[in-house]
């Protein structure tokens, strides 16, 4: 029977695994764009028919083609340098302010020259709106080609590939600008081979603050002499580690952004001497930053970008610099393409921002609207099929496509009629004598123009693309149909004689009637798989996981209260204790010495330890999204002294070490080998504490120190568990030996130990579960190290709740509750639905250089700490609960003890997994036109499909364990029958 569950349940998971494939292909949009580069076409109004990409001026050569570009364009360029620098991870408030007041005193004493532009109106300012995910790559190839990125940008983001789509950096180059690039190595993966000068740095090790600027800044008084170059790329990742590593309050931001403000200033100073009027310095941020220091979600604190424009265009008489001026972050490719005098890139959905052009005449600028304008048609023409610019500016009434009057394309037409009539009222009213006529139908058609513009960016950038709905359905299918077949095997694995120990000693327990604690879990995953449908359960989801989980534990407690005063099973209890004591293999609290009345008192000390626990993790982190701004633990403690937090992560550390201590103790194994285990671990343990107090919170500089402290740590800890998982299963006995009561000279009799192969396995899960806690304590922020404490015994004492009266709650109702506590202590950790809650500070821990494989492993690590501890602590459960009725040589066969120990506490987390992950798809799916699609539900997708990634690295090691030693069991049986006969 084991091996057709173990058939069934993988043709259930390769099943899944190709629907879940097949859903993401078809439904995370891969943006479809124009090809080629835009060309002498822009300068035209788009025609209803199919243009070439412009290919005859390609073959011009640089110079004739920038004269053709402005012999075309009728706009002038405005300036002939460029000068961009991007600091990484600026929010715009902090130099912007936020509301119309201006930013805080230290963050204006923090950049006084930049403060003194903006106050001077020397500088023009915006908080140019980042669309989400907010991470580097995906920004930055929106601010050069005004094009919005696939959501799965976040993916790339750490393994950028060549851009190949039009952009503003392409079309300078192609006219002969000579472009350099310092800084973030991601512009020379994006165009390899545009710069002529390039000096990159890794922008993913987040725990250098220093020597990464340092890289850019040593370059500058040679790059600001030379005259050879039309655009300069600067960019600085510092301030974006800083904020990684300590939050928009570490006491390093200041001066990082003092730093930041003496590039500017320096960069300022060269360009005033060079040429006033032909320079333009562009600051920008590519995303801005939560209170932690994270981003890559859809905040106001992440999506709130830098946009600063430093030049003669932009000077005026009077201003207001802490005007909450607004924008977008696509605004920057169309604005600096006509400053520059190229064309618009073919892909962009951003808008000119007209600050930016006050040096042109009123009908220079209006033509630039135009230019905009016609560009943004092109896109529409190829978005919509049925609209054509020549139908509507021909039309009298701008009405001249035969559709349904609410059609978009008639609105996209009514606008852009009144825009160009407007344009064409302007023209016939210039020079004239009344100045406030024409001034008025200047502004009218400038209204109109951006009416038109502002409305076509937004259908763009919120249009879903075109999904194969069919192929989706049949992704969905696929889901489901695995689903139900993992449903049927369980169904088929409780009708069967695979029945849990304790369903099959308690006959008074297996009735047909439903208990509290088993209606209570289908209710819950059911309210659970119905609250995914809201937005406001999915940010907040800690809240469901925190309700279920204390609940739960709240019916054990009351099941454990009423097993109490039932007399009659304590009696029963103890008698059964007592014929099977010399083969119970309950060895980790050695229950065969425990009185009923002990027994019960430890049964209801560990159920409250996971209660009392969780409500402590649950105000560790206040969570979620919208309620993160709420006073809890860990703020306190952030704004402590950080000798508090050493300390409370050293009492972490002892006293896991401890624990575990006790736990090899109450194993009475005192073999070389397990002592060798031992002094492993307290060296790791030594090792972690060491990485501790080597590393200051907001430390500066990397320590290399400390780095090799964290190699040497995985080192021991691969080599440990390594050897403890190969040698487990060879150094404890297969059989025990009593002698016949009846005659003395009787030759002992053998009995199957299930002490032997229990004690292997308590000992390697025993052994994965605490190197796991402790490279958590090593990797996780320092605020978690209670929390990470609290996780582990709530694990320990779920395993000892459950061993020590197997009677009380079914099997597959253990192994639910273990889950439940695994996601609780995963929102427990200051985890969310949001991307910006990822730790990428922790990610480069012990490695000095950046890896993409590593520091994505890593990065899984810390995330799913708390449920891979509890798929790590489901060892130690099968342990103590799915062998100890071996007593037979038979029952030493190994597809037995697999049937035993492996079926049920795999196949209930791929189930629960299961039916998560179809329940969600189908709602994403049903969600795919939602105005939180993005925002909300595919970043929560993401980490559904990471959670399926860690359901099966749990199950695979569950699975892998326990077949290692009952292989290895199995052989010895095996070869000691044959010795013996």
């Amino acid at each position: 029977m084991g091996a057709a569950v173990a058939r069934w349940t993988v043709a259930a998971v390769l099943l899944q695994v190709a629907g879940l494939s097949l859903f993401l292909y078809g439904f995370f949009p891969v943006k479809p764009t124009l090809s080629g580069f835009s060309g002498t076409e822009s300068y035209g109004m788009p025609s209803c028919s199919p243009v070439g990409a412009g290919e005859q001026e390609t073959a011009l050569p640089p110079n004739q083609l920038r004269s053709l570009y402005r012999e075309l364009s009728g706009v002038p360029p405005v300036y002939d340098r460029l000068m961009l620098m991007v600091i990484d991870g600026l929010p715009a408030e902090f130099v912007l302010g936020r509301g119309g007041k201006p930013p805080s005193k230290e963050m204006m004493e923090s950049m006084p020259y930049t403060q003194s532009l903006l106050a001077g109106c020397k500088a023009a300012g915006y908080h140019a709106k980042a669309a989400p995910p907010t991470v580097t790559m995906p920004r930055l190839k929106a601010m050069v080609s005004g094009a919005i990125g696939g959501f799965l940008d976040v993916a790339f983001n750490f393994n950028t590939q060549a851009f190949l789509e039009d952009n503003l950096l392409g079309q300078l180059h192609r006219i002969g600008c000579k472009l350099v690039m310092l800084g973030d190595e991601t512009w020379i993966k994006l165009f390899p081979t545009l710069f002529a000068r390039q000096d990159g740095v890794s922008s993913f090790y987040v725990r250098d603050t220093v020597e990464v600027d340092f890289n850019v800044s040593r370059h500058l008084e040679f790059e600001l002499a030379a005259k050879d170059w039309s655009v300069l790329v600067l960019h600085y990742l510092g301030l974006d580690h800083v904020g990684h590593m300590g939050g928009r309050r570490s006491v390093l931001m200041a001066q990082k952004m003092k730093e930041m403000d003496d590039v500017i200033r320096q960069v300022h100073a060269a360009s005033l001497q060079d040429n006033l009027e032909r320079t333009l310095l562009v600051v920008v941020s590519d995303h801005g930053m939560t209170e932690g220091g994270n981003h890559g979600g859809s905040s106001y604190e992440e999506t709130d970008s830098l946009a600063l424009f430093i030049g003669h265009s932009v000077e005026r008489p009077h201003c207001s610099p802490y005007d909450q001026n607004e924008a977008l972050q696509v605004d920057l490719a169309p604005t600096l393409a006509l400053l520059f005098g190229v064309p618009i890139p073919k892909n962009n959905i951003g808008v000119l921002l007209p600050e930016l052009f006050n040096s042109l005449t009123d009908e220079q600028k209006l033509h630039t609207l135009e230019l905009n304008s016609w560009q943004i048609s092109r896109l529409l023409q190829a978005q919509i099929p049925a609209f054509c610019l020549e139908d509507c500016i021909n039309s009298e009434d701008g009405l001249g496509i035969d559709v349904r009057h609410e059609s978009i394309e008639k609105k996209f037409c009514h606008l852009l009629y009144n825009a160009f009539a407007s344009h064409r009222s302007s023209r016939l009213h210039q020079g004239s004598d009344f100045k406030s006529d024409e001034a008025r139908y200047v502004a009218t058609a400038v209204d109109n123009y951006y009416g038109f513009l502002r409305y076509a960016s937004g259908w763009l950038s919120h249009r879903a693309t075109d999904k194969p709905f069919y192929l989706l359905i049949s992704a969905i299918l696929m889901m489901a149909m695995s689903c139900l077949c993992l449903m049927g095997t369980m169904s088929h694995l409780f009708k069967g004689q695979a029945l849990s120990q304790a369903d099959r000693h308690s006959d008074s327990y297996l009735d047909q009637r439903w208990h509290l604690d088993e209606v209570f879990i289908l209710t819950g995953i059911f309210l659970y798989v119905i609250g995914l449908g809201s937005s406001s359960f999915v940010e907040e989801e800690q809240y469901t996981w925190n309700f279920l989980t204390s609940t739960l534990y709240l019916i054990f407690l009351i099941k454990t209260v009423q097993s109490m005063l039932k007399g009659s099973n304590s009696m029963l209890v103890h008698r059964v204790k007592g014929k099977s004591s010399d083969r119970n293999n309950f060895s980790y609290a050695v229950s065969y010495e425990l009185t009923p009345g002990k027994q019960d008192g430890y049964k209801l000390c560990t159920v409250l330890t996971v209660l009392v626990s969780g409500r402590v993790i649950r105000a560790w982190h206040q969570g979620g999204i919208n309620w993160v701004h709420f006073p809890d633990i860990s703020k306190l403690l952030a704004q402590a002294d950080s000798s508090i937090v050493k300390s409370l992560q050293t009492i972490s550390v002892l006293a896991v070490v401890a624990l575990y201590s006790v736990s090899l103790m109450l194993l009475r194994a005192r073999s070389k080998f397990v002592i060798g285990v031992w002094l492993s671990h307290v060296s790791c343990g030594i090792l972690v504490l060491m990485h501790i107090w080597e590393n200051q919170i907001n430390t500066v500089l990397p320590v290399n120190h400390s780095t090799s402290i964290a190699r040497l740590f995985y080192a021991t800890a691969s080599v440990s568990i390594s050897a403890t998982l190969l040698a487990s299963p060879w150094i404890f006995p297969i059989y025990s030996t009593e002698a016949k009561p009846a005659s003395s000279d009787s030759n002992p009799v053998k009995h199957a130990d299930s002490h032997g192969i229990s004690n292997s396995v308590f000992l390697t899960g025993i052994t994965y579960t605490v190197f796991w806690c402790l490279l958590q304590l090593l990797l996780q922020q320092p605020i978690n190290a209670i929390p990470l404490l609290l996780i582990f015994l709530q694990t320990v004492s779920s395993v000892a709740h459950f061993s020590l009266d197997k009677t009380l709650h079914k099997q597959w109702v253990q192994g639910i509750a273990l889950q439940f506590l695994g996601m609780a202590g995963h929102f427990g950790l200051g985890n969310t639905n949001s991307l910006a809650s990822i730790d990428v500070a922790g990610a480069f821990i012990g490695i000095s250089s950046y890896s993409t494989v590593i520091s994505g492993i890593l990065m899984f690590i810390i995330t799913y700490g708390s449920p891979l501890m509890l798929y790590l602590g489901m060892v130690i459960y099968i342990s103590v609960n799915g062998c100890d009725d071996i007593s037979t040589r038979w029952q030493l066969k190994q597809r037995y003890i697999l049937d035993k120990m492996v079926t049920l506490p795999c196949l209930l987390p791929l189930l629960v997994n299961s039916v998560a992950l179809t329940s969600y798809t189908i709602v994403l799916l049903l969600m795919r036109n939602h105005l939180f699609v993005w925002s909300v539900f595919s970043p929560k997708y993401l980490y559904v499909c990471a959670a399926t990634v860690c359901t099966y690295v749990g199950v695979f090691v569950i699975a892998m364990t326990a077949a290692y030693n009952c292989a290895v069991f199995s052989f010895r049986a095996r070869s000691y029958r044959d010795t013996s006969h």
